[in-house]
């Protein structure tokens, strides 16, 4: 049984979203808790190795966003400790924190994503700008980062190389994108299949870091308010998205709606939120699901897929 099982939140890190972690692995254990399971927290530094040797771990329950924790680093090292994890393995893990690599695989696959370019660094900056073929606004934002950390929405030329030394302070490469305006919707997965999604409508320019986390900032129409066949379709792309990727466990997958009703791929979380803004708990709740039967159907999805 799983409540027999040692479970282990990985909670923390060292990236950018570390604040975000701590409240999500803290929400994980403590409805585990509640609910009966063998259960303790983990904050992963670079130590994290010597604290495995020592503390006993048949389960990581992985609440980590960013960086090591959801690039596929953590996955790595927990596969070569033949220790059982939630969530997506190495390489999809891998592809969809890089939003370069999970576009390309998604165009591959003909899903469908707003036009975009990617500048490696700032020397190419100045050439590169001069190629885009397609116009403002534009949303600038690191190649490799969540939680919309680094990202901005340009609506003046004037404004792209400072929204570009914004993005390129997270890492060496930016990604320039074609800003779709419509509605932005978010749609949640669990074990391959399709929970429902959110509509999210922030106060603030755009449904960035302070949105997300703040709480009254920000919107939340479940379901969303589009038509029923714009829904479907979005649910369907979502999850192709998700396959493409060959994402497992609970992801969510964040997608913008025109004004004609085409849904767009924007990226697939592999490590979603869990505190009492998040979206995929929202999600989960409008699929009849509480908080502790989500995270009771994540760590059943580990026995059944690793």
């Amino acid at each position: 049984m799983l409540t027999d099982k040692q479970i282990g939140v990985f909670m923390g890190g060292t990236s950018a979203e570390r604040e975000i972690s701590l409240k999500s692995g803290s929400a994980i254990y403590q409805a585990l808790k509640s609910s009966g399971y063998n259960v303790f927290t983990i904050d992963v530094g670079p130590d994290i190795c010597r604290v495995l040797k020592k503390e006993s771990v048949d389960i990581a329950f992985l609440a980590l966003h960013g960086g090591h924790g959801e690039n596929g680093s953590i996955q790595g090292m927990l596969e070569v400790l033949r220790i059982p994890y939630t969530g997506s393995g190495v390489l999809s893990s891998a592809l969809a924190m890089d939003k370069e690599a999970s576009k390309k695989v998604f165009l591959y696959h003909n899903i469908p994503l707003p036009p975009f370019m990617v500048i490696p660094d700032k020397l190419s900056h100045v050439h590169k700008l001069s190629a885009i073929d397609f116009s403002l606004p534009m949303v600038v934002k690191p190649a490799a980062e969540g939680s919309s950390v680094g990202v901005s929405i340009v609506r003046e030329e004037d404004d792209v190389w400072p929204a570009f030394e914004r993005a390129i302070d997270y890492g060496p490469r930016v990604i320039i994108e074609q800003y779709i305006e419509g509605k932005e919707v978010h749609i949640g997965i669990l074990n391959g299949n399709v929970l429902g999604g959110v509509e999210v409508r922030p106060s603030l320019e755009f449904y960035n870091y302070e949105a997300k986390y703040t709480s009254g900032l920000t919107e939340y129409i479940l379901p969303p308010e589009i038509d029923d066949n714009v829904y479907e379709r979005s649910k369907e792309v979502a999850l192709a998205a998700h396959t493409a990727l060959g994402c497992q466990g609970a992801t969510r997958v964040d997608l913008m709606i025109d004004d004609k009703g085409n849904p767009y791929v924007l990226e697939v979380n592999t490590i979603p939120g869990m505190t009492e803004t998040s979206l995929l708990p929202k999600i989960a709740g409008l699929a009849g699901l509480s908080f502790s039967e989500l995270l009771r159907e994540i760590l059943r999805g580990v026995i059944e897929e690793k």
